[in-house]
């Protein structure tokens, strides 16, 4: 087996549509690079554009009229939910946009040789001719976008142009352009139409040799050796300074290129390559151009290749906040589902590799948007259920964390499972790293404070009901969608319970006692773990999410070792589970679950279906359907997680190598990934075995899970390395 994945992609022809435009980003700014020959482009974006949609983004006020809703749930009222708001149509969040791109344009020429890359490494866009050459990179050291053009040719037009598709008409839009010592500043401002809200970019445009006059928009240039292209954008109210923009802008510049991009590789390089995966891929297969290899979805070298772009483009995706649906790129207007943050399966799916592919970036992203969010979690709980505590929303556009996108067929502000669901990644990295963080300590306190307030109901038998009760985005079969006891809420709240109590032991008896009183999962007459614990609610299969096995991914409630019973009733319903619309998010969730379960061929069919389902663009970022129809990151972003858990497996105590291993897979190497009891490992395996190095950060006693099933206790020793052989596989 040769161990040089590729850590990169390529393409023979310039990008004709947006979709296939290399990507780079440092969580803040983002860029699409098009790199055509002679029309140049560069779509610029940042996480914190948003189109004010004129929506009311208070919670709705129901509280008063929660004990009589609990009431109709209770005495069997099945469609009592449905009119459980406060009235108001369907709002959105507000939509995720572009910026605008520069354009960098030339005289025709035939463009001999041309070649355009992406370095994951690096995080540098390459596209070149025979006698030119631009490079992008979104800087992580600088919070700036550089592009450097060598040889530009004889005339050179550069100019920021707004007009991408879905812009608003009524986008109020100015442009300036000054001369400079260095070349030029231009700038480009938009004004949302019936807001006070705008944004502006600023690029300065650093000459090497030529001349540089203004041709207004832009700036015109001849005979240059080299250009250094320098961009900012801001959202803002009121009027940027430009020119402080561009002071800042100047500064940057006096480092030159080399120079700019050593600052940012030296902190991108060194997260990236944290993680990798070596699947023997075959020299030829590694060679292609992704759009080429994309046809190959049986060569080693696809999920290979994918797995080092979804760990690229998350951690260039992540920073101000995590990635939203489109991670932080997009070159329309017209986003689809606003490009929020989907928080009821999305979020948590795209960034589930975070703790064990070492990507704290992406895990400090997420810890970011949850706690600036808090006060308007806080909201919710107040307004909805009358209680304290949190109640997270299952969109948000970033800027407001309150529940208001919500509908009959879409009762998302009943949703009490999110804030665990939301939480538990904080949970993983803390337990990753040995920590506890202060911040998901106060935030794990709120959610038991809910549940203290809003588990006040019971059964017959004198368990918890968990009333109103919400499955996303699921409804029974012979029920409406706000009901009782979904699995979900119920393993939430026990998770969260039991968690916090973890974190304040001073609340820890109360707080245990009141998880205690929840009533177990119920099995229904299929032998599956039923979506509704409530006796006479009947599921309903053919359904993208597969929200009631959270206790079985990524809770570690339901295992094969621990509670054989409930993960044979897990595996029965994952079995019944249709496919609905071949949303990329719901092929891959349900990998994630089938690799808890030790299912390796669920996990092929799975990957099958998305990696010759045609959801992947040349770029490597992915579609939410099949046929690459609607730009998504969530396939690009969940693959890497997929692959990670069904190689190992770890909870705080334990380690499980090879659960699931499709027989596809027949040799690879997995070096550096991280576990929740403190030790990275590297794994290397082929048909005759496999040997595994464990370098635990702290010293303690686990059980080891092999292929096989069996158990042994394994201690460990900190410091020290301990090398596993294992049998065939």
């Amino acid at each position: 087996m040769t161990r040089t994945p590729v850590h990169g992609t390529w393409e023979p022809q310039p990008a004709a549509r947006w979709e296939d435009a290399f990507l780079s980003g440092n969580g803040h700014h983002g860029t699409l690079v098009f790199g055509d020959p002679n029309d140049d482009r560069v779509i610029v974006t940042h996480h914190t554009l948003v189109r004010p949609n004129g929506s009311d983004t208070r919670p709705p006020r129901l509280a008063a009229e929660l004990p009589a809703l609990q009431d109709r749930l209770l005495a069997g009222d099945r469609t009592a939910a449905e009119g459980f708001t406060d009235g108001r149509p369907l709002q959105w969040v507000q939509p995720f946009h572009p910026a605008f791109q520069i354009r960098l344009h030339r005289p025709s020429g035939e463009g001999h040789g041309y070649r355009r890359s992406v370095d994951f490494a690096t995080g540098v866009v390459r596209a070149e001719c025979a006698d030119w050459t631009s490079q992008v990179f979104v800087s992580r050291a600088d919070d700036v976008i550089v592009q450097h053009i060598t040889s530009p040719g004889r005339i050179l037009d550069i100019s920021l142009d707004h007009g991408l598709p879905g812009a608003p008409a009524g986008l109020g839009v100015g442009h300036g352009a000054v001369l400079t010592p260095e070349g030029a500043l231009l700038s480009l401002r938009a004004r949302y139409p019936d807001a006070d809200r705008a944004f502006t970019g600023v690029t300065l445009i650093a000459v090497t040799g030529g001349t540089t006059a203004l041709a207004p928009p832009g700036a015109h240039i001849e005979q240059a050796r080299s250009v250094l292209l320098l961009t900012r954008v801001r959202r803002h109210t009121g009027e940027l300074d430009v020119s402080a923009e561009g002071r800042a802008l100047r500064e940057l510049a006096a480092t030159e290129f080399d120079g700019l991009l050593a600052r940012h590789v030296a902190l991108h390089r060194a997260a990236y390559e944290r993680v990798t995966l070596d699947l023997g891929a075959a020299p030829a297969d590694r060679a292609l151009p992704g759009s080429e290899l994309l046809k190959r979805p049986h060569a080693a070298a696809l999920p290979e290749r994918l797995f080092a772009a979804g760990r690229y483009h998350l951690l260039s995706a992540s920073g101000l906040f995590p990635p939203r649906l489109t991670g932080l790129w997009t070159g329309d207007w017209d986003t689809a589902w606003s490009g929020g943050f989907t928080n009821d399966a999305n979020l948590n799916l795209q960034t589930a590799s975070a703790a064990a592919a070492a990507l704290p970036e992406v895990t400090e992203a997420h810890a970011a948007l949850v706690q600036r969010q808090l006060p308007d979690w806080r909201d919710n709980a107040r307004a909805v259920f009358g209680t304290r505590g949190v109640v997270a929303p299952a969109h948000t556009d970033g800027e407001s964390g309150h529940s208001y996108h919500f509908n009959r067929a879409y009762p998302l502000h009943l949703w009490t499972a999110g804030a665990d669901w939301l939480l538990k990644p904080l949970v993983d990295h803390d337990e990753t790293h040995g920590t506890r963080d202060p911040r998901t300590a106060v935030a794990l306190a709120e959610v038991a404070f809910f549940y203290e307030d809003f588990l006040t109901r019971t059964d017959d038998d004198g368990h918890l009901v968990v009333v109103p009760s919400y499955s996303p985005e699921n409804r029974p079969a012979n029920a409406s969608w706000g009901t009782l006891n979904a699995a979900m809420d119920l393993s939430a709240a026990r998770h969260a319970l039991r968690t916090a109590a973890v974190y304040h032991p001073e609340h820890a008896d109360r707080w245990r006692a009141l998880a205690d009183r929840l009533p177990p999962h119920r099995t229904n007459a299929d032998g599956a773990l039923a979506e509704w614990a409530w006796p006479g609610l009947e599921d309903t299969y053919d359904h993208r999410h597969l929200s009631h096995l959270y206790g079985v991914w990524p809770l570690d409630e339901i295992t094969p070792y621990d509670t054989p019973g409930l993960a044979a009733a897990a595996h029965r319903a994952l079995e019944l589970r249709g496919a609905e619309n071949d949303s990329a998010h719901g092929h891959l969730h349900h990998a994630l679950i089938a690799a808890r379960l030790r299912d390796g061929d669920r996990i092929a069919h799975a990957l099958d279906q998305v990696l010759g389902g045609d959801f992947f663009h040349a770029s490597l970022m992915s579609a939410h359907y099949p046929n690459r129809d609607v730009y998504n990151a969530d396939a690009a972003h969940t693959l890497p997680a997929v692959l990670i858990e069904m190689l190992v497996q770890s909870t705080p105590d334990r380690l499980v190598l090879l659960p699931a291993l499709p027989p596809t897979f027949r040799e690879g190497r997995l070096r550096g990934v991280r576990t929740r009891f403190g030790a990275e490992v590297d794994l290397t395996w082929t048909p005759g075995g496999a040997t595994a190095v464990l370098k635990p950060s702290r010293s303690l006693r686990i059980e080891l899970r092999t292929s096989s099933g069996d158990a042994q206790p394994l201690d460990l020793v900190a410091g020290e390395d301990r090398v596993l052989t294992l049998g065939t596989w």
